[in-house]
């Protein structure tokens, strides 16, 4: 891998994500100063304190001036906001990123506010959990984990290859998609198990709370999750988590049918084919 060095990564919202960036880069020794910016002074705070960004401020453009890597680490819905008020600021060359969920809307948003001389090139790192804010950051959050580029359709081959580069000197694997496959395919590995577990927490009586053990709590964890960056996710790719959710009603359809008629052959039968692609995707 060439040499891959920052004089500044500029990194806007350092809760889990974005902190956790912060605390990778500065491990790596990728950048001689990091940045954070945010809109809360007492997380910019704790973030310092716990050594994952050197400064911050709570100005966008003061964030991005002197950045050859801006990252935005915020909710997907206050992208446009955050670059519109960060570009001016920005210097020739910068290479500006995120770590959003979705990719087609960040696309819409974020290209056309990206100055001329700076470029800017999607990234969705499949890490993260059910835990939010920078008191659950750490050093290796993205080590290991895939890393999904999104190129637009001014990515030059150097630029992608960069952030490529910069991802895997965290110790994370990088594949490229198009934004809208890209979209596609979340929706069915990561919107909609959070949309079916907050169901199944919505679903759940009083009088059954108490009984709740382990199998529950494990299948619904991720409805745990940061509810304004889910909301964000779930309206910024609304149509292909719609496609998914009825792709799942059918099969849901199914299950229910055999239920009904008290199908012991059906019944045996999907739940066959489900033990056998669950544990074909941990091999």
């Amino acid at each position: 891998m060439p040499d891959l060095h920052f004089r500044q990564i500029s990194i806007f919202g350092v809760g889990l994500l974005g902190g956790s960036l912060g605390l990778a880069v500065r491990r790596a020794g990728l950048a001689d100063s990091v940045v954070g910016v945010g809109h809360r002074e007492s997380t910019l705070l704790a973030a310092k304190d716990c050594g994952a960004i050197d400064r911050y401020t709570l100005s966008p453009a003061e964030g991005a001036a002197g950045a050859d890597l801006l990252a935005l680490a915020t909710p997907v819905g206050l992208f446009g906001e955050l670059l519109r008020a960060a570009a001016p600021a920005l210097s020739p060359g910068c290479l500006i990123t995120d770590v959003g969920s979705t990719k087609r809307a960040v696309l819409e948003a974020v290209a056309p506010l990206v100055p001329a001389g700076c470029r800017f090139v999607g990234s969705h790192p499949l890490a993260g959990s059910e835990a939010r804010g920078i008191g659950a950051a750490h050093d290796n959050l993205y080590a290991g984990a895939l890393v999904i580029i999104t190129p637009t359709p001014q990515s030059d081959e150097a630029t992608l290859a960069r952030t490529e580069q910069f991802w895997q000197a965290l110790g994370s694997r990088t594949r490229r998609l198009d934004a809208a496959t890209h979209d596609r395919l979340l929706a069915q590995t990561s919107h909609l198990p959070h949309l079916i577990a907050a169901a199944l927490v919505e679903s759940l009586s009083p009088e059954a709370a108490p009984l709740v053990a382990r199998g529950f709590l494990d299948t619904t964890r991720i409805a745990s999750g940061d509810p304004a960056m889910w909301q964000d996710i779930f309206l910024t790719n609304r149509d292909e988590l719609l496609a998914a959710l009825d792709r799942f009603q059918a099969v849901l359809a199914e299950m229910k049918s055999a239920l009904s008629a008290a199908d012991s052959a059906a019944i045996r039968k999907l739940l066959d084919q489900a033990k056998q692609s669950r544990d074909g995707l941990l091999m």
